[in-house]
């Protein structure tokens, strides 16, 4: 292909993060081009440098704190790198457009729909009026937001995550640009509504002519849409090659890593025992009141009639969409929301007894959630985290706690002298081990895990994902494995449970309906995650 093809022209790119005296090369020596028309797709784990790679062409870093002390970034001619900020702007949003990773972060919570695009369409169309809003409605059917009158005057809480990604991208459309950097544009989402908004994205570049930068961990995406892909490991590119040849024949021994990082393997060979939770006709219903006197006029059914039975040192897997009522039939479980219905825990009713009575059996019920960060106490030493269970239910003396905490922090793999520090001193990997090690210091029967490696990048998820399969080999552990990630699931269910909407759509062993899914709905989910069987039964 000629150089005249070349619509972005990256050499020899260095990054450096300024902090008084401390200089930290966070990106070094990055050359590629993105053609007209193509898909690049810079792919890596986090803090490999891609996305502040991507941010660079536009220059979106928190400047002067970034420097670029070498390279280039060619747009057509200009080096972006050089030129005044008022014809920076000029290019911003008008040639070259950029979808961030968290759609509500990139809306205004306080500003409707309609008017967000309108003053994208404003600022760089000068359209007003009639004009702006009849664009607006174009752009919002361009995209597939069903109804796009009636959400002229939504706002951004009042869509669905996948919905508020599809109003983030019309935003960017708004001006036609010639580049759009999708940087992790569906790493929140749910599979089935990442697979649509691949689609739309590779619909709207092939109607529209656009180049497209893709920043993205996960290689499932990458290997559906992108023509060329380049590796980072450590703010260098490892590897540049045709989408076709590096997934066939990868070179650099990173990229063969991160090709065999998938969760794999079988689940933890535990024979199953008697039957530690037993859950019958569960119902979490949230009422819907109208009116003066607000009375209740209907129900949010949350979780509609769920019953199961999970054998102790088992793994139930339970998989649907966000909002499928996966977490709130969780919640319910451990008693931490209303529910009706009856939940047994080795034999013992929990749903009639009041929250004081509960007390003593939650130690036998422990939770791990989706975010590390959010779920650890950033004023709190990991020694202090992790012993703060054994503290509340008078555990031991407080030398055998300290063991206690020690001995937990050995087993999920960390050096027990790390107890010292706080949570932001450790990696995102680091931190759901020391979560786990939390619940684990209590010798529980059962533990909750509500998303555990979603946050996470591939290799680290399965890192995860073994410690998890070894510590339930090793103490007969009980798991409760919520997820959307039905990779993760496979690796570690033995039971799979499919909600949608609040009901059960199928439930049976997990190998057989990976291999063989009944409902409609569950082999969506598979064939969406490129775990479906090759042909239908």
């Amino acid at each position: 292909m000629s150089e005249s093809n070349n619509l972005i022209e990256v050499r020899d790119l260095a990054v450096e993060f300024v902090t008084g005296d401390l200089r930290q090369r966070v990106v070094e020596g990055v050359s590629f081009d993105i053609r007209k028309g193509e898909t690049l797709a810079l792919v890596g784990e986090s803090g490999s440098g891609k996305s502040v790679t991507a941010h660079s062409i536009l220059r979106l870093l928190p400047y002067p704190l970034a420097q670029h002390p070498a390279g280039s970034i060619l747009f057509q001619g200009q080096d972006l790198l050089k030129l005044y900020e008022a014809k920076l702007r000029g290019i911003r949003g008008n040639r070259i457009a950029m979808v961030f990773q968290e759609p509500m972060t990139s809306l205004n919570p306080l500003h409707t729909i309609g008017k967000q695009i309108n003053e994208v369409l404003g600022l760089h169309k000068g359209l007003t009026g009639k004009a702006a809003t009849a664009r607006t409605l174009e752009l919002l059917e361009l995209v597939g937001i069903p109804e796009p009158h009636k959400r002229l005057r939504a706002y951004p809480h009042e869509l669905s995550g996948g919905q508020r990604q599809r109003v983030v991208i019309a935003m960017a459309l708004a001006n036609e640009p010639e580049l759009l950097i999708a940087d992790e544009p569906t790493t929140a989402l749910d599979v089935t509504v990442q697979l649509k908004i691949l689609e739309l994205l590779k619909e709207l570049q092939a109607r529209l002519g656009m180049a497209l930068l893709l920043i993205s961990h996960d290689l499932n995406l990458v290997r559906r849409i992108a023509h060329r892909v380049c590796v980072m490991q450590r703010g260098r590119i490892v590897e540049q090659a045709s989408c076709e040849e590096l997934f066939h024949a990868p070179q650099h021994p990173y990229t063969q890593e991160l090709l065999g990082a998938e969760p794999s393997g079988e689940p933890a060979a535990n024979p199953a025992g008697p039957p530690l939770l037993e859950v019958d006709d569960l119902r979490v219903w949230f009422p819907i009141k109208k009116g003066f006197l607000r009375r209740t006029v209907d129900h949010v059914k949350a979780v509609d009639g769920i019953n199961f039975s999970l054998p102790q040192g088992q793994t139930l897997g339970i998989v649907g969409e966000s909002g499928s009522g996966k977490s709130t039939l969780g919640l319910a479980i451990l008693r931490l929301l209303g529910s009706q219905g009856a939940i047994r825990f080795q034999g013992q009713a929990l749903n009639g007894l009041s929250q004081q009575a509960v007390r003593p059996w939650r130690r036998q019920m422990q939770v791990v959630f989706q975010d590390p960060f959010g779920s650890l106490s950033p004023r709190m030493s990991v020694g202090q985290i992790v012993g703060e269970g054994l503290r509340i239910h008078r555990m031991g003396t407080q030398a055998e706690q300290e063991q206690a905490v020690i001995d937990a922090l050995v087993e999920v793999g960390l050096d027990p002298e790390t107890r010292h520090r706080y949570p932001h001193e450790f990696s995102g990997g680091q931190r759901q081990r020391i979560a786990i090690a939390r619940a684990l210091v209590l010798k529980p029967a059962l533990i909750l895990l509500d998303e555990p490696t979603s946050a996470l990048d591939r290799t680290v998820q399965r890192q995860v994902v073994e410690l998890l399969r070894s510590l339930q080999a090793k103490y007969n552990l009980t798991y409760l494995f919520i997820s959307h990630d039905l990779a993760v699931v496979r690796a570690l269910s033995h039971q799979l449970m499919v909600v949608k909407q609040g009901k059960v759509v199928e439930q049976g062993q997990a190998d057989a309906i990976f291999a063989a899914p009944q409902h409609t709905y569950t082999r969506q989910l598979l064939e969406a995650a490129f775990l479906a069987p090759a042909t239908p039964d």
